[in-house]
């Protein structure tokens, strides 16, 4: 019997079949974009009520759906995506490294994790939304190789982009000791909570529903609206969509949150000596001059 997204089959390995784990019909496409599509009215443009507008209109769609028949639990699903969406939107994710910034970050983010699972585990009594650290094998050589690529690569392009741009001052300026300690404490929280939300929850939520190669799209537009507030801007959706793409495409493939948190936390390692870079001129190990 083919195997579904409820059960992936052996860890590190794809999927027997890219088939929906539930019923569906393409007409699903329909709320499930609405409800995506709304993060960036919330993130992009910052524009809550258009985006719990469109929440509203992506839930109802999904509720039509579920009782036409043609689909199956879609408005259960979809209904979690948007409860993390709209915790996300009730506090400013502008990078802040203040006392109240940071417990607004670890508060806000981890109940837009915690709320979608808690629902999910003991009000719907599934088991859809896990965080498999471990999976009992061994990283090949393949995937020790791309860690190289992913800290190499960043090395290369993320000086550019920051400094080029500017965006490096979207991050509040760090100079003393400390600063560069909370500096370092947040991107890891977030890079860490980016995994847990869009990956774990949000890409498997819609894997359900949807061949690999959409809910992957569906969750870049909610992955990468978010990073557009946190300061990501100016020509950046062209780095943080492929990176949104390819941790999604990776996750299924290694079926691994180990794996992908630790591509995460390479990449963010250089986003973070950047930024410091940027405002310090130390470390100087990038080409380009702050």
């Amino acid at each position: 019997m083919p195997r579904t997204n409820e059960d992936p089959g052996p860890p590190g390995r794809a999927a027997a079949s890219d088939a929906p784990a539930l019923r569906t019909h393409p007409i699903a496409l329909i709320p499930a974009v609405l409800v995506c599509g709304a993060a960036v009215l919330l993130f992009g443009f910052l524009l809550p009520i258009a985006g719990y507008a469109m929440l509203a209109a992506g839930l109802l769609a999904a509720w039509l759906c579920d009782r036409s028949g043609r689909t199956e639990r879609l408005l259960a699903d979809l209904a979690l995506i948007a409860v993390g969406q709209v915790v996300i939107s009730t506090a400013s994710m502008k990078a802040d490294l203040s006392d109240a910034g940071m417990v607004r970050f670890a508060v806000v983010l981890g109940l837009a994790v915690l709320v979608p699972f808690l629902i999910s585990r003991f009000v719907y009594r599934e088991r859809t939304i896990r965080f498999p650290w471990r999976t009992g094998r061994r990283w090949n050589r393949t995937q020790w190789l791309y860690l190289i690529f992913v800290t190499l690569a960043g090395w290369l392009i993320l000086p550019f982009y920051f400094i080029t741009s500017g965006v490096y001052q979207n991050w509040p300026t760090v100079t003393e000791p400390d600063e560069i300690g909370r500096l370092l404490v947040g991107v890891i929280a977030v890079g860490t909570w980016d995994e847990l939300f869009f990956i774990c929850t949000v890409f498997v939520l819609l894997r359900r529903h949807f061949p690999t190669w959409q809910a992957n799209l569906l969750q870049t537009i909610v992955f990468v609206s978010f990073l557009w507030e946190l300061g990501y801007q100016s020509w950046g959706p062209l780095l943080t969509i492929p990176f949104a793409l390819i941790q999604g495409y990776t996750f299924k493939l290694t079926k691994s949150l180990g794996y992908v948190f630790t591509v995460h936390m390479l990449f963010d390692a250089v986003v973070f000596a950047v930024i410091v870079y940027a405002h310090t001129g130390w470390p100087p190990i990038f080409l380009l001059a702050p």
